[in-house]
């Protein structure tokens, strides 16, 4: 019968035999205690700072705050066996706000997609997007993010898409004493009517920065900052917030938490504060 058994099951005798031996066994309880204990220890960067995270992030987390280094092989395995799941990226529905009128301007893309400057401060995205929350409640986020250190300088929530959601992120980011700008600095987005609006763009001139554009209908040209938001639906915890005040509040948290404690693998595993300090030290 066992013969039988193995021969269809594709399984020799003697592998039968030393599954159940004894030594085999054992191996298999010390491997369960072992995984166990690896499963605590991603658990625990996992819930970290109550932000959920996927492979690479938990490993980044247990080196930085832990001092644990797992590669991202054991860390993946134990993920799948223990059905720790980190969340899934979806694609942004976002969609153009509305048509620039006459006399809004379209200005050049200075940026021509060299995200990774190593100068803090010398390249700012922004971009806005919409957040539901509630009860089917809507609201929307502007931010300014500089591309070199993914640091969120400055952002702004409001429930209307108003022009003031995007001057007044201008307005934080100048109130902001932690920014200081780079020689050449400028700031890009989309082709947006927020951003094409002459309001705007006398705002920027005033900050004695120049302003860019993505080319149009081409979200590759501000593929970090739509990046963010993406990571931003995933991880904050939006759709339980009942109220406005209950979304900002939200929103300050996971700023903070983004800033000084989600590490990033294309920041040599650092979170975008470590990393801001890393190129101004080395400059």
């Amino acid at each position: 019968m066992v013969s039988f058994l193995c021969k269809i099951s594709g399984v020799s005798r003697s592998g039968y035999y030393n599954y159940f031996s004894s030594k085999s066994q054992e191996r298999r309880e010390k491997r369960e205690k072992e995984d166990l204990i690896i499963k605590g220890n991603i658990l625990k960067a996992f819930n970290f700072k109550r932000r959920k995270k996927g492979a690479r992030q938990i490993k980044m987390t247990l080196e930085g705050q832990f001092q644990i280094t797992y590669n991202l092989k054991r860390i993946r395995r134990i993920m799948k066996k223990y059905n720790i799941v980190c969340p899934i990226r979806r694609a942004n529905p976002y969609k153009k706000m509305l048509k620039a009128t006459k006399e809004h301007t379209v200005l050049p893309n200075l940026l021509n997609r060299e995200f990774k400057q190593a100068i803090p401060g010398k390249v700012l995205l922004t971009d806005i997007t919409y957040l539901y929350y509630g009860n089917g409640q809507k609201a929307y986020l502007s931010t300014i993010k500089d591309s070199s250190t993914n640091e969120i300088l400055a952002y702004n929530v409001s429930s209307r898409m108003t022009l003031d959601l995007a001057t007044d992120t201008l307005v934080k980011l100048m109130k902001n004493q932690r920014v200081k700008l780079a020689e050449g600095a400028f700031i890009h987005s989309d082709q947006g009517v927020h951003y094409t609006s002459p309001t705007f763009q006398k705002q920027v001139r005033k900050l004695g920065i120049g302003q860019s554009m993505s080319r149009r209908g081409n979200c590759w040209d501000n593929a970090p900052q739509e990046s963010f938001f993406g990571h931003f639906k995933d991880e904050a915890y939006i759709k339980s917030c009942n109220t406005l005040e209950e979304l900002k509040r939200e929103i300050k948290n996971y700023m903070t938490y983004y800033n000084n404690f989600r590490y990033q693998w294309n920041l040599k595993k650092r979170t975008p504060v470590q990393y801001r300090n890393h190129l101004l030290h080395v400059a």
